[in-house]
C-alpha cells in the first residue's frame, strides 16, 4: 500500500501548531518532518495512506489560517514517493516518528 506524503508551509509558529495538530487528530498520519524554511516559515510534513493525507492537509489547511496571524503559504501532497526521493529529502519515518507510526 503507497504510502503518501503532505506538507503544509505557514508563515509563523502558532500556524504550524494548529495545522500539525488538525492534521494529526483528524486523520490516521504521523509527522515525519517538521522545520524552518526560510525566516518565519515553517512546514510540517505527514506520512499515510493517500485518502487519510489529503484529509489530513485539508483540516491543517483550514486550522492553519484559522490561527491568529496563521497563513497558509503552500501546501502539496505527493500520492506515492519514489525510493529515491525518500532516500535523500527528510520525508522517511524514524526513530523519533516510529513509535506514532500509524
Amino acid at each position: 500500500m503507497p504510502m503518501a506524503v503532505g506538507v503544509i508551509e505557514t508563515l509563523g509558529f502558532p500556524a504550524v501548531l494548529a495545522a500539525a495538530d488538525a492534521m494529526v487528530k483528524s486523520a490516521a498520519v504521523t509527522i515525519v518532518y517538521y522545520g524552518q524554511a526560510e525566516s518565519a516559515r515553517l512546514l510540517v510534513a505527514v506520512r499515510g495512506h493517500v485518502a487519510e493525507v489529503q484529509r489530513a492537509v485539508e483540516a491543517g489547511i483550514l486550522a492553519g489560517e484559522q490561527a491568529y496571524g496563521g497563513q497558509v503559504i503552500t501546501h502539496y501532497i505527493v500520492p506515492n514517493p519514489p525510493e529515491n526521493v525518500e532516500t535523500i529529502l527528510p520525508i522517511h519515518f524514524t526513530e523519533t516518528s516510529d513509535p506514532f507510526r500509524m
